[in-house]
Parts: structure tokens; sequence; C-alpha cells
């Protein structure tokens, strides 16, 4: 057991709205400090009279009104505070009363709350929220223009009271990893089948990262099947300290180092009901990146902003839940300091931000399985979270070669000659893609026999020039084959590896090639069938690696051919703000049945286990690094696959948009990431395609994709001036492969971002915070795309120190501040940062043969005449080359003479040194 020590109102106050602080009383809020002797749950209470009670009461309004008083004044005249974050204190035991003829009065606490304060009561969209329907929840009713319009998000018309019932802390003890503790509700809420008692684990998993799960002890709920860390020893000197609050039940976590509260979930009532799990916290700062995916800035909007998270089949929009579902969250503080938060939880979600700052997660179903991860700086959050996740696989060398793709070549022929011009060209290629066109009638493990009858015979020329081929498949097996004819379809359900509905039969939805079952990639049956049709079309075509396209999973239907029951699945208490307004909306029914779960568990984790059979079967088959690119993903996706930002535009916004999508998928630990240069849909003008590809040059994965409707857009389609440009650009890549090779290395070692925001390098620098226009690769090289039309100049931010002109080797001394830079079309603005040492080779137009080129080092000098850097090589395609030694890294340190240590295998390389 542990003590209990009660905040005062000095230590605990409510930030951006009146304070409304009674004096401490016996059934009050409690702190308890986990570091505290043992002291009994329960105080006792103090025995009186009533002449000193009354006495006492009356002393107890003087002071309520006094703090009350003072609070305000200091509220009003003081910007928002960094503590501790705290509702309102309960006025009373009733928060809504009755009047005559039925009527209700609003408490007067609900008027005191301010605006970046309110907690929606009344979450669900495209409901016009009565007064008479928010107060049927007990919930506060304030009606204003600036209140949010019906369906759209803004500031609530209906809020929690400060006295909403929630849990109580009624016991907690000390454990081996930390505490765990019983919670009791004791009224229900307004959502059905609350889950009256909890268990509330607070496991100190090390130093930097404290885990809290809240769980139901009577019955198992479904929670996340990916592999975390098993910790058994508790963290000897963790860097925070953990505080609870009794009742109503809250948790705070704050930073050693200074105080600063990172997580305060008084903030707001926690539910936990079957269907409807939600929890609140204050946040320190309004800098919140990551939770993908979306189409947003790379600095969140906290302006009654939420954001959904299903996988769903949408070309990128704003304000829409996208592919993937990723409630990982990385934070800046004002100090430069960061941490982190992962709720581990894979259904249906809403992720609210608000502007008090504030956070609420709020879901349909699981556990809630939370981490917060120390940091201190942004790199190290992203460090902790992968150690939890997974870090991303070592890529294939020609992964980071430039990838060609057209959904449109109709043959094999055609896509040949894309190729054959490329190399006439002499542009750098490294992989040519096929989208669904090489299929015959769109069925997967098929070639067209007539219009790809060369496809073989392409794909060996590709492997004689050191050229590499990707095949697209779907998820959906066509079902409407002739007994016998089809063997994928006839072997799955032999082996009974399909998605069934709610019945038990099999459901039946449709894709491209018509009426279609839906493999469950959550049997491990099917990964063995998954393999066994991989390898048996990889002996008609030799296929280098895998796009899996369609995989939320995508359904022409809503649900299936049947439709879908009604049931609590499929219809529950609440539903996020997905798009199509059902979870079933263009994908399977929530209620169809996989081997382990239902789908409603598990929609957003199917891109992830189909990545996972996928990256399996290519390890068999070809014993070397799979490439696998996803569509959809989920944390721990960079074990096993890539990603591609889905069906972009041809548009300069979508250029533009392109670079916080890249950058957070490398918050979210996938690194080899990319758009589609070009766009996708929609026609490309010259000038776009030529600053496309050169901000594509920058990918971490580089590939040049369109579709049939527009016209062909690789770079042998446009005029001589624009195809040099391209080319110039591919080849400055390609000389960048050793640098590139060696950041995915980091990556791979230590969970280190590839491509990476400018506030990463210079957290003290707040201007670099929401820059999302500009970015760098590894620490050292600053990339300034012009994303406008029609000019020849590009204003960028350089942080303060010096930096160098990446061609013409001149410095420009910075003392952190936007520079105007001349960028003609045939150039893409570049800088190197000073004390930096950045390994190059000579380009050529397949990585196999620029590999084998000279190596040179980039020497930029600090003031100081410093500089450093390193390289990791290998023979770029053998699995697990690190964990078995078969490498190279060497460093380099430039202290008035260049030191080259060898740390690993012999390189035989020679180096030429470029001084700057």
């Amino acid at each position: 057991m542990v003590s209990y020590k009660r905040l005062s109102p000095e230590e605990v106050h409510f930030s951006g709205a009146p304070l409304l602080e009674p004096p401490p009383d016996d059934s009050g809020n409690s702190a308890v400090r986990a570091e505290d002797p043992e002291l009994p749950l329960l105080a006792r209470r103090p025995q009186c009279s009533s002449t000193t009670a009354l006495l006492t009461l009356g002393g107890l309004i003087l002071v309520v009104l006094a703090i009350w008083l003072l609070g305000t004044v200091l509220w009003l005249r003081s910007p928002p505070s960094s503590e501790v974050h705290k509702p309102l204190t309960p006025v009373g035991p009733s928060s809504q009363t009755r009047g005559q003829g039925g009527g209700t009065q609003q408490p007067e606490a609900c008027s005191l709350i301010a605006e970046a304060w309110r907690f929606d009561c009344y979450p669900e969209r495209g409901v016009v929220v009565t007064e008479e329907m928010c107060h049927a929840r007990n919930c506060c009713f304030v009606h204003d223009s600036k209140a949010r319009p019906p369906g759209q998000n803004g500031v609530p018309y209906c809020f929690y009271p400060p006295d909403f019932p929630s849990y109580e802390l009624v016991a907690i003890n000390d454990v081996e990893m930390g505490y765990t503790g019983k919670l009791i509700r004791t009224q229900k809420t307004y959502y059905p089948k609350d889950i009256e008692t909890l268990q509330f684990d607070v496991l100190y998993e090390s130093n930097n990262r404290l885990r809290m799960k809240i769980t139901d002890p009577a019955n198992e709920r479904y929670e996340v099947p990916i592999d975390v860390p098993v910790v058994k020893t508790r963290a000897p000197n963790p860097m925070y300290t953990v505080e609870f609050i009794k009742k109503p039940f809250g948790l705070i976590v704050k930073r050693k180092q200074n105080g600063a509260v990172l997580l305060n979930t008084t903030v707001a009532p926690l539910f936990y009901a079957d269907q409807f799990l939600q929890m609140s916290t204050s946040l320190p700062s309004t800098f919140v990146y990551g939770l993908g995916e979306h189409r947003s800035n790379l600095l969140h909007d906290v302006q009654w902003n939420t954001l959904t998270m299903w996988a769903r089949d949408a070309a990128p929009v704003e304000l829409t839940n996208l592919y993937g579902a990723h409630p990982f969250s990385l934070l800046m503080e004002s100090d430069g300091l960061a941490h982190g938060l992962f709720l581990l939880n894979s259904n249906a979600m809403d992720v609210v931000l608000q502007p008090a700052p504030a956070l609420t997660w709020r879901t349909v179903g699981g556990i809630l399985d939370l981490y917060v991860f120390l940091g201190p700086d942004p790199a190290s959050v992203i460090g902790e979270y992968l150690e939890v996740i997974g870090k991303p696989a070592m890529p294939v060398y020609w992964a980071l070669g430039y990838h060609l793709c057209r959904w449109g070549y109709d043959s094999s022929n055609k896509t040949w000659e894309v190729v054959k011009e490329m190399r006439n060209y002499g542009i750098p290629q490294d992989v040519q893609w096929n989208d669904i066109d090489y299929m015959d009638n769109a069925l997967d493990f098929t070639y067209n026999p007539v219009n790809f009858s060369t496809l073989p015979n392409l794909v060996n020329d590709l492997h004689i020039n050191n050229q590499h081929y990707v095949m697209i498949l779907d998820p959906g097996i066509s079902s409407t084959q002739p007994a016998g004819s089809y063997w994928p379809f006839d072997e799955g359900i032999r082996k009974d590896i399909f998605i069934n509905n709610s019945s038990g039969d099999l459901l039946i939805g449709k894709v491209w090639p018509g009426l279609t079952a839906f493999p469950d990639f959550s049997n491990p049956d099917t990964h063995e069938w998954w393999y066994q049709n991989l390898q048996k079309f990889h002996s008609k075509v030799p296929f280098d690696g895998l796009w899996i396209d369609m995989n939320e999973p995508s359904n022409f239907f809503d649900g299936s051919v049947n439709g879908c029951p009604e049931n609590e699945l499929e219809t529950p208490p609440y539903t996020p703000g997905v798009l199509g307004g059902t979870l079933r909306a263009k994908t399977v029914c929530a209620s169809a049945q996989h081997k382990t779960t239902s789908h409603y568990n598990v929609h957003s984790l199917y891109g992830l286990m189909e990545a996972k059979a996928s990256a399996s079967a290519l390890k068999r088959i070809l014993g070397k690094r799979p490439f696998v690119i996803s569509r959809s993903t989920f944390p721990s996706q960079g074990l096993y696959s890539g990603h591609w930002l889905g069906d972009n535009r041809s548009r300069w916004k979508d250029l533009y948009m392109s670079i916080p999508g890249m950058l957070t998928f490398n918050l979210l630990g996938i690194p080899l990431v990319g758009a589609d240069i070009c766009g996708f849909s929609d026609n490309s003008t010259e000038e776009l395609c030529v600053r496309w590809t050169q901000l594509g040059t920058f990918y971490p994965l580089s590939r040049n994709h369109n579709t049939k409707e527009s016209q062909a857009q690789d770079p042998t389609m446009f005029s001589p001036a624009a195809r040099a440009a391209m080319k110039e650009a591919l080849l400055l890549r390609y000389s960048l492969f050793p640098f590139l090779y060696t950041l995915f290395h980091h990556a791979h070692l230590n969970g280190h971002t590839v491509a990476r925001p400018l506030f990463f390098e210079f957290p003290l620098d707040n201007k670099t915070y929401s820059i999302d226009k500009q970015f760098l690769w590894g620490k050292s090289l600053l990339v300034t795309p012009v994303l406008e039309p029609g000019v020849d100049y590009v204003v960028g931010y350089l942080p303060k120190g010096v930096w160098y002109d990446f061609y013409t080797g001149e410095s420009l001394v910075s003392k952190g501040e936007e520079v105007k830079l001349h960028a003609p079309l045939d150039k893409i603005i570049l800088h190197l940062r000073e004390g930096t040492i950045t390994p190059t080779q000579r380009p050529n137009t397949t990585l196999w043969v620029s590999s084998g080129q000279p190596l040179h080092l980039i020497t930029c000098l600090s003031e100081e005449g410093l500089a450093e850097g390193d390289l990791f090589w290998d023979d770029r395609d053998s699995l697990d080359t690190y964990e078995t030694g078969h490498y190279a890294y060497i460093t380099f340190k430039l202290r008035k003479v260049l030191t080259v240590e060898d740390l690993g295998l012999n390189l035989g390389q020679n180096f030429t040194i470029r001084w700057m």
C-alpha cells in the first residue's frame, strides 16, 4: 500500500479557466505519490460538534469565494500554465437539478469552464444536439455562435460538468514492475455495458518508458497481437514520477528534470464500456505530430481537430481517415524537450485535439494500453517507440534506386519499350513495376497470355541489366472461376483460409476481378497458402518484389454482396468519424469472422498481416532481403514493408503535401516511404513533373507512377531540357547512395529517421517546429525544393550555423533566418551542415554498377575546423548482414588530420576527399 498526498490549490490548478477549488475535504481528490511510504487508503474522518461544523462551513464558504476571486484575476492576467491541469472541483452532489415542470437547471460550474477545456459529452457525428439531449446525459449545455455546427469540429455545445461520474481508485499495491490497482464505477454512463470494475497496471519498463494498462479483470478483451517487449525488471532510475488521483481516478506523469506534466488524465472522466473507451489528457504544448494516416501538415492543428483511425481506401484528402492507423503522437515541449504517447489499440478510433491544449482517445473496443516515452529529444522518442513496435528492416539496395510504374502500359512489350528508352537516354532506373493490367482478367497470380506474353522475357532482360521487377497483388481472390480452374481459390476453400461472415459462411465482396473472397491473414495457414501461390507464380515470372494494394481491405460493396447483419458490431453505440459513416463502408462487414476474432477488432491490422505474410514468403523464395510496399499500414509495419502515400493528384498542392506525409511516416517507423512522383491522377505539366522529380529524388522511396486515364509521365516523355533536368536529379540521388544506405542502417539498428524534420536537429529553435516545406536527410543534408509554379527562387529557413552550398561549396553563416535562394528549373537547392562528412560515389544508371564506383567524401568543416561522418557497407542484399557480422562500418573524423576507422570487414575501397 502507498500513501496519499492531498493536492492544495497552489499545487494544482485548471489552466485556461477560472479557478474554483474549495479547501481539501475527505471526499475530494487525493494525489497518490508512488514514492511515499505506506499509509491507509482512506483517511480517518475526525469527529466534530455541530457548532464546530457550522463555523467550519462558514469559513469554508469564505475561503472558496476568496480563492475563486483570486483565481479568476490570475487566470485573466496569466498565460496558460504548464503545470498540472485539473478539472473543476465538484460543486455538490448533483450536477443537474430538476425544476418545476420537469425542466433542468444548469449548474453554475458549467459557465466557469473555459471553451478550450470543454470535453465533448455528445461526440456523435451528424447530430443536432439540443439542450434536452445534453441534459439527458447529465452534461453542461452552452450554445453560442462559436460552437461547432452539427457534424463538424468546433467548441462543443455539450460538455462534461466538473462532477460527472467516473471511476474511483479503491485499492493500489506496489508490485515488482510498478503498481497495480482496482478501479470501481458506481454510477452508469450513457453508453451501454459499462465495465464497473477495472484493473489498472502501471509498469516502469525502462528509465524513459512508462506503460499503463487498464483491463477488465473478469473478461478477456481483444489486445493487439504485435510483439512488444516483455520486461521483467523495474526501471532503476526513471526519468518520470507518477501520481495517482483517487476520486475521480486519474494519473499524472511528470518529467523529473523540470516537473513538466506529460500526462494528466484528470481533465475529463474515464469511460470504459464494452464498446466505448475514452481517456483524455492535458498536453504541455500545442506542438503535436504523428497520428497517421491523414493528409495534413506535419504539425497538427489543435483547434478542435478530430483525427479518425480506421483503414480506408480513399484518395488523400484532408479530414479523412486514410489507408493506415497509427495512434502514436510526438510532442515537443516548450523548452525543446520531447515526449511521445502511444495507445496500442487497433479498433476504430477518434483522436481529438483541442486548444487547451488537450488530447482525447476515443475507441470502440479492445483495452487502454498506453505508453509514455520520455525522450528527452525527439529522435530519442522515436527510438524508444520503435523499441516497442520494432525497428524497420534493412532494405535491399535496389529499393533505394529509381522506380517506374504505370497503370496503363497494357502490354509487356510497351513496358519493355519504356525501359529501353530510359536506357537509351542514360537515365538511371533500378526497378520496373506493373499494375493490375499485367494480370489475366485481374486475377492474382496470373498474367495476360496475349498482351503480356513476353513478361517472363522482360523480367529476364531486367535481370541481365542489373535491374529488378515488382508486381502488384490485391488481396481479393476471384470466387467465380470454374471449379478446378483457379488454384488460389480452390486451394483456399480446401484449407479454409478465407474470411467468413457472422454466420460462418464464406464472405463474398467485389474488387477488380468481380466477386471475390478475402484471405484471412490472421490465420497461419493463410501465410503458407500465400507462399505457395507466390512460389508457383515465381517459377513462371521471376519477380523480385511485391506491391500489395487494396489491403485495407478495399471492397466495392459495403460489407458483402449480401450486406451485413444488424448487430452491435455493425452499429456500435458510438461510431468514430469514418468516411462513409459506417465501419463497413467500402470494406468487409465489421462482424465478419477471422480465425482469431471479428473483423471489428483487426480491420486496421489487415495490411500489416498481409505484409508480414508477403515478406516471409519472399525470404523463403529468394533467400534475400524482401521488398514489399504496402498501402495499408499499422505500427510495426516497418519490420515488413515500406509504404507509398496513395492515389495523389498531379497538382502543386499534392507536391507539397507529400513532404509532411513522408516525414510523418518516418516518425511512425516506416522510413521507406514516398509519394507517386508527378502525381497518380490528372495530367502533370512539364514544370510540375521536373520539380516533382527533383523532390522525389529525395524521397526514401522514389517511384514515378500514374493512372491509365492520364498522360504518360516517365522522364522520356518530356522535352530535352526537362529530360536533362530529371536525369541530373536522379544521377544526384545515385551519387548519394552510400550516404542514404548508411542512414537506413541507422534506422534499422537504432530506430533513427532517414528523412527528418528540421526540429529533430534543432529542438531549441522553435522556428523549426512548423517547417514542412524543407527537410533533412540524416543530420547533415538540407533539402529545400521549389513547390510553386512559375518561379526560379525559393525561400528557405537555415537554422543557426554554417551551411555549405552542395554544388559550389560556398558557405553561408546563418543566425537562424529565412534566405531567398536562386532555383532555376534544372536545380533543387541543397545545403550541407558544418562539421559533417558525407560519403558519395560516382553515379551510374543502376545502383549495382554505381556501387562499384570510387567513393568520395564531402567534408564540411565547422568553424573550429572539425568534421565527422560514417559509412555502412555490405553486400547490399543478403539477410541479416549486421546481425551476422558480414559488413563494414567506417567512421571518419577530422581533427586537423582525417582519421578513418574500419569497425567491420575490410572495405577494399579508395576514397577521394572533397573539402568545403
